[in-house]
């Protein structure tokens, strides 16, 4: 991607200007970010996708009683009457289960794909809305069909209302107000606080991204070098032929301590296997993630280009898919980090590649991670 040209999509903005500037700092708001922008799905298409097992939604109603929140999936006569105020359902992952909400993400690569999430799609009816809040990562706010009214703010003061289904803030204080129209998109950072009320009815894609909070992202490696360590650290026992007879028997003793310290220590002798690791955890699929195996002999002699499901990254020395690594280099490396970047690859450059390389295609092809160009 070039990095230093303009786009409409930032205001005019180059995705350099916009990561100095804005990105984690402050928001910024671009009238005809997607000039004459009509969505590639619809209100009855959303409410279908909402009905579907394996697909995260929600319903969020404000009435006289409360706020009220249910979970999917919701079969079409579970939704309110369109023509009942303040309501709005919410569907997340859309990109994954749909090839032009998936193609309009890619316009956001800008940002590594380590921290690019998801797309999801809001439809409110009149007065819609789910009420003030903020989230702890960066998000896109494209107004894809009728109006939105958002109240944004530095809100210091962060706690949430108590007895109530949703995260809302107690104490929410606007500084700027700003009516979307389609086309429209707004960028918040982390924890800027915003609300966003429906005029008419409207949809909202919010284009998300991946924060992994650091405990998260100890537990998942360490859980992954736990599975390696068995095998990689050895199966020497502990000896203490020099332990003398216990005064204090529920002391630990200290040579055993020094025994558990240099497990850990060879467990982590190799330099890149936190590097391998955090590859595929960032590429794991999310859990309502499948992928339909091909019957076929594969062919992938006519060029590939990923299923818009698979997660795909590298790093120096290896290459990352679905949760799984592969060490390569050479012109191998350069070409399938090719099919990292752009997510295809040609007959020609298909053609290049070492008969590994190749086998691997095929397999990933077999396992529906990719498609024939």
């Amino acid at each position: 991607m070039n990095t230093e040209q303009p786009l409409a999509l930032l205001g005019g903005l180059t995705p350099k200007q916009f990561m100095k500037r804005h990105w984690q700092k402050k928001p910024l708001l671009v009238r005809n970010a997607i000039p004459g922008f009509v969505p590639c799905l619809g209100r009855s298409e959303l409410v279908a996708l909402a009905g579907e097992e394996g697909v995260e939604s929600r319903l969020i109603i404000d009435s006289d009683k409360g706020w009220r929140i249910k979970h999917g999936p919701f079969p079409k006569r579970s939704l309110p009457p369109f023509s009942q105020k303040k309501w709005t359902f919410l569907v997340q992952g859309v990109d994954l289960h749909h090839d032009g909400v998936h193609a309009l993400m890619q316009q956001f690569r800008f940002v590594p794909d380590a921290r690019l999430d998801d797309v999801m799609i809001s439809y409110a009816t009149d007065g819609g809305g789910v009420g003030p809040h903020f989230d702890s990562y960066d998000v896109f706010l494209l107004q894809a069909h009728g109006q939105r009214r958002w109240r944004i703010g530095r809100n210091q003061d962060l706690s949430l209302q108590s007895g109530v289904p949703l995260k809302i803030l107690q104490n929410f204080e606007a500084e700027e107000e700003f009516v979307l129209n389609p086309g429209d998109m707004l960028y918040l950072p982390p924890k800027y606080a915003h609300d966003g009320i429906a005029q008419g009815e409207c949809m909202t894609w919010s284009i998300g991204f991946r924060s992994p909070q650091e405990g998260e992202l100890a537990r998942e490696l360490l859980l992954g070098l736990a599975d390696e360590a068995f095998d990689g650290v050895g199966d020497a026992l502990y000896r203490d032929p020099k332990q003398p007879a216990a005064i204090a028997p529920a002391a630990m003793p200290p040579p055993l301590v020094d025994f558990a310290r240099q497990a850990i220590a060879k467990a982590l002798n190799n330099p890149h296997l936190i590097d391998s690791l955090l590859g595929e955890y960032l590429t794991e699929p999310k859990a309502q993630v499948w992928f339909d195996p091909v019957d076929d002999e594969p062919d992938v002699s006519a060029g590939v280009q990923l299923d818009r499901r698979t997660k795909m990254m590298y790093d120096e020395r290896h290459l990352f898919i679905n949760g799984e690594s592969f060490r390569v280099g050479g012109r191998d490396a350069r070409h399938l980090r090719q099919l990292a970047n752009e997510r295809r690859l040609t007959a020609k450059a298909v053609g290049a590649l070492s008969q590994d390389a190749q086998n691997a295609l095929r397999d990933w092809m077999s396992a529906g991670w990719m498609k024939t160009l």
